[in-house]
């Protein structure tokens, strides 16, 4: 076998840390001697064993000598768990075998040296875009200090996230409201604006499919949460926080803090709102390396307005309202060639609905970075 086909069994291992790895990376490691897997492990949940050292304990017999293919480079600091790469020097692996180097400071490429001063041959970049693209978020996170932020919302073929008169439940399928539950778990964040939580009163949480619960973040300027609301609930299981722009001596923010609920201050952008921004920047400050936006229209509007998404999912259903709530709203384009550029990943169906999940790019063709 080649070192792609085993790299891409590695890359199949890592995926399993999905929903449970993040904020670290997904990472696979594979281990051959003499032309026969005798080690496989991947990074299972945050905080726990590193995909090489469950690499190394799953070997059947000793690993002197082998290779090791691994998803990322190995990590060569202390963190929650000792360095990687010393744990492959001290067990005698001939040749490592990396997809992409890690763009964590601590990191970015000290694990490699460590490997090679140490004699272990070391090949770099084997399937490194299918790595990258798997921890797309952590890569982001690494490299810009913001969270990678998904917007995903429900609409009609017209385009309308709910009826003129605010009803919006059920726009989409069982099957779409399920995938969005699978998003939630993947997130480290999930985002609404007030208007979300006065007008639904949604839970936030992850219930549909297996995984954590994402920290719920409501944007609410002006502290009109009402105590009793549901993201205010099981805080213990699922935290909340809410971004204002009112100060602690505010006496509704001193009586939702009674509740339990964390709550912030952000300064204000020109409209006197929360700025976006500078709360995903408080985020990341908190190792928040992902943010899903489930609504409402504002906050969609406002995030695109600002180039802080880097990926959309929009799930469009065979219905059609006619008069109702836009998903986006006015953007100020005003010349067709500053519309936003998507590039398309997948268009897949959910019983009777239609998915796309894209990246949003930015006038250079990549990914947008925020400035």
């Amino acid at each position: 076998m080649t070192d792609e086909q085993y790299m891409k069994m590695a890359l199949k291992l890592a995926a399993k840390g999905r929903c449970y790895a993040s904020p670290n990376p997904m990472v696979g490691a594979v281990i051959v001697k003499n032309g026969r897997i005798i080690g496989r492990g991947y990074h299972q949940c945050c905080g726990e064993n590193h995909a090489e050292v469950n690499a190394i304990a799953d070997a059947k017999g000793k690993v002197a000598g082998s290779t090791l293919y691994v998803t990322l480079e190995p990590c060569c600091h202390s963190g929650k768990t000792p360095p990687c790469a010393d744990l492959i020097v001290r067990h005698k692996i001939r040749r490592v075998v990396i997809a992409a180097t890690d763009s964590n400071p601590l990191v970015s490429c000290r694990g490699i040296v460590r490997l090679e001063s140490a004699g272990i041959e070391v090949t770099r970049d084997v399937l490194a875009t299918e790595s990258r693209s798997l921890n797309e978020a952590f890569f982001h996170f690494m490299e810009t200090g913001l969270p990678f932020v998904t917007v995903k919302y429900a609409q009609t073929l017209d385009g309308r996230i709910a009826t003129a008169t605010g009803n919006s439940q059920w726009i989409s399928s069982p099957g779409s409201l399920k995938l969005a539950h699978r998003l939630r778990a993947e997130h480290d964040a999930i985002l609404v604006g007030i208007g979300t939580v006065l007008k639904d009163n949604p839970t936030l949480t992850v219930r549909l499919v297996r995984g954590r619960n994402p920290l719920r973040v409501v944007v609410d300027s002006g502290l009109a949460t009402p105590v009793d609301a549901n993201v205010l609930r099981n805080l213990s299981e699922a935290p909340t926080l809410i971004a204002t722009t009112k100060k602690p001596s505010d006496p509704q923010f001193r009586r939702l803090s009674e509740t339990g609920v964390r709550l912030i201050t952000v300064a204000p952008d020109r409209e006197r709102h929360v700025d976006l921004k500078k709360l995903f920047l408080q985020l990341a400050a908190e190792n928040i390396s992902s943010v899903l936006i489930e609504g409402g229209a504002g906050i969609i509007t406002s995030v695109l307005k600002e180039d802080l998404v880097q990926r959309l999912v929009v799930v469009t259903a065979p219905k059609i309202l006619g008069k109702g709530i836009e998903a986006i709203g006015d953007l100020q384009i005003r010349d067709l060639k500053n519309a936003k550029d998507l590039s398309v990943r997948k268009i897949f169906k959910k019983g009777p609905d239609m998915i796309m999940d894209a990246r949003l790019r930015g006038r250079n063709g990549n990914i947008t970075r925020p400035s």
